[in-house]
């Protein structure tokens, strides 16, 4: 059985309030054996989310428009763009609940990083400029990809499942993570000091970051370790609960059927 890989979707937008994903995150999650399954990021009823758990077996937060700077004490920016507050709702929950399920592997993906980091109580640059400077450019100004080097703590997670110190990247952000959340320790960086990558070091597989792995995974093997780990965890939860499912059965009484 191949695990159901979660990635919630952007916020409504347009005429017809569309919600959108990008396809390369559908497309390298069945490459890395996945089936995706997109979650609409919508005001989530009582219930709604846990049981959106139970089905999936491994959850991606994804890129897109900047998170409301309310959620962590910040104030607007002239270069804020794309903020839905029904999605920053989705999504807190969303990850909030996720990372209460230790055997639930989660990916985020640049915005899906400042959220977790947001999440966790930590807090935003609102724009990178005002901050690190130019040097290093993190997207072109239409806010398309731009390419750049990180380079990893070796005794990271990520750094090992890359295989690399060192690996150039595509990006597409102004704003980054500042001061960490709770459980999160940075282990990548660009060249200007940029936080690239965070991990968790309370939960078994949460992995986030800051660049698109997603648009270099199709060409690079190495990125795609990323998507490859995430559905090897997802296949491992599969595996564990029919193990549970298993150990109840034979636990139950038999039923009577006379």
């Amino acid at each position: 059985m191949r695990p159901l890989i979660g990635i919630s979707s952007y916020g409504r937008a347009g005429e017809r309030q569309v919600f959108s994903l990008p396809c390369e995150y559908v497309d390298v999650v069945r490459l890395a054996g996945g089936v995706p399954l997109v979650l609409p990021a919508v005001e989530a009823v009582e219930g709604e989310i846990p049981e959106a758990l139970d089905t999936i077996h491994g959850l991606i937060l994804p890129g897109g428009g900047d998170i409301d700077p309310a959620h962590y004490g910040g104030v607007r920016h002239d270069a804020n763009y794309g903020i839905s507050t029904e999605r920053d709702g989705f999504e807190m929950q969303l990850a909030r609940a996720a990372l209460a399920r230790p055997d639930l592997p989660v990916l985020c993906i640049c915005r899906g990083m400042q959220l977790l980091n947001v999440a966790l109580g930590g807090d935003l640059v609102a724009h990178i400029p005002d901050r690190y400077g130019d040097r290093v450019p993190h997207r072109r100004p239409e806010r398309l990809p731009v390419e750049h080097e990180v380079r990893f703590d070796p005794t990271s997670r990520i750094g090992t499942l890359l295989g690399t110190e060192r690996l150039v990247v595509q990006s597409v952000h102004h704003q980054a993570v500042g001061r960490l959340g709770r459980g999160l320790r940075a282990v990548a960086w660009s060249p200007d000091d940029v936080i690239e990558a965070v991990e968790s070091t309370e939960h078994p597989f949460v992995l986030a970051v800051q660049w698109h792995p997603e648009l270099g995974a199709l060409s690079d093997a190495r990125q795609r370790r990323l998507f490859e780990e995430l559905v090897a965890r997802s296949r491992a939860r599969i595996a564990g609960g029919h193990r549970r499912a298993a150990a109840c059965e034979t636990a139950a009484p038999a039923p009577d059927l006379r």
